[in-house]
């Protein structure tokens, strides 16, 4: 007996979607997109968005349509959000606007918007700029290639104290996403902002080269050569920006040169993980805004307390986008340390913040495996550090963070 549901025909899929504030106010968007699509699109509002591209419906979506007009520049930190996650699932955008002034539309083409189209929509104009979208040839996926801001995920590591082990995070959540899938490596780089005490070279046994101080000190006149002359290759599965040979002032790169140079990585790289200063400097603003998550790293001391305040406090007063941040405790307490547990949530509580990743002590292998310049995977692959970095960035790649694609 054939059952009724085997009579019915599978629904389609959604294949794009509208995102705006109220998709009521786009009256001439929903008849184009009837017309272009029929019944294969759906709505979104801008915190829908963000939900629903991490789930498994978003797939299907060949592009999205964000609707905006002059009372939505208030929140363009969100949309440009919102941009950064679509480009990262592969989902192409369309922007389109009414009474929108040019700034905040360089700013969020910037961000990866593939089509612009003014409202009232002119007549055919939204079809002809989804053909382009469907007819765009796709970019070379070797490195190097392509001189535009591409869709790099960005991955920032700062410790709010100095011992907090920002650049063990940093080295081996890089080293854990260049070999997170052996069958198609995503392309991995990382870039040491640390122009003073930088380690990174360090912990993976790298020259510091004379090439990275002259990109910095140019970069005006950088390009694909010299960029890529400044990266050094590492067991040809991560690519690494050391620090310079030599110690040099914060202040002698500015914010316009580290967003050439994140432009650059993210047009060539699936990852790019940057390891920070422990010092806030001008362009720390400049990679906060870039990146997709800002993880800071901390222990359970008071030092880490206060410096904690006081970083929030700082990005507040300059009204930068705090919800990026995810905090990291270092050495956190074995699941058996009930005192330790009372602790940690007597600290987020204090802070108003949530411990979202908690990092195991490794105890002296960790040392060791800096010490040799090769990472935990390598040294020590069941310390239970390396165990919880690579849970980390198993689940950054399955929640689409970008899958990489085959050279």
């Amino acid at each position: 007996m054939t059952s009724s549901a085997t009579t019915k025909p599978e629904p389609s899929p959604i294949t794009a979607c509208t995102i705006s504030r109220d998709v009521q106010n786009f009256d001439l968007l929903i008849e184009d997109m009837e017309t272009a699509l029929g019944e294969n699109w759906g709505d979104l509002g801008f915190s829908e968005a963000l939900v629903f591209f991490s789930q498994p419906e978003a797939e299907h979506l060949e592009f999205v349509a964000i609707a905006i007009d002059e009372s939505d520049e208030d929140d363009l930190v969100m949309l440009g959000e919102i941009i950064s996650l679509a480009d990262a699932k592969g989902i192409k955008v369309i922007l389109i606007a009414e009474d929108v002034s040019p700034a905040a539309l360089h700013q969020l083409l910037r961000r990866g918007a593939d089509e612009f189209v003014p409202y009232p929509l002119p007549e055919g104009e939204l079809e002809a700029a989804i053909e382009r979208l469907r007819n765009k040839p796709q970019p070379a996926a070797a490195f190097p290639g392509g001189d535009s801001p591409g869709d790099g995920v960005l991955l920032a590591v700062q410790g709010l104290a100095g011992g907090t082990g920002a650049t063990t995070l940093a080295v081996n959540l890089a080293w854990e996403l260049a070999v997170v899938d052996k069958k198609n490596p995503p392309r991995v780089c990382i870039l040491d902002l640390g122009l003073q005490g930088g380690a990174v070279a360090t912990y993976l046994d790298l020259p510091r080269r004379e090439t990275v101080f002259d990109m910095w000190s140019d970069t005006d006149s950088m390009d694909e050569d010299v960029f890529h002359q400044a990266l050094t290759e590492f067991e040809e599965k991560l690519w690494v920006l050391t620090a310079p040979p030599d110690i040099l002032p914060l202040d002698m790169i500015g914010p316009a040169d580290v967003q050439r140079v994140l432009d650059y990585a993210r047009a060539r790289f699936d990852y790019v993980v940057v390891d920070m200063p422990t010092t806030l400097v001008q362009w720390s603003e400049t990679v906060l805004t870039n990146s997709q998550i800002y993880f800071t790293t901390l222990e359970l001391d008071m030092r880490s307390a206060q410096n904690a305040l006081r970083f929030k406090r700082a990005l507040r007063s300059e009204e930068l986008p705090t919800e990026k941040l995810r905090f990291c405790l270092n050495r956190a307490p074995k699941f058996t340390d009930l005192n330790g547990k009372s602790r940690v949530k007597r600290l987020a509580e204090s802070l108003e913040i949530s411990i979202e990743v908690q990092l195991p002590d490794g105890g002296r292998p960790v040392t060791q495996a800096g010490d040799h310049g090769t990472p935990l995977a390598t040294a020590a692959g069941k310390n239970p550090l390396r165990k919880e970095i690579a849970k980390l960035a198993m689940s950054l790649h399955e929640l689409g963070k970008r899958e990489a694609e085959a050279a």
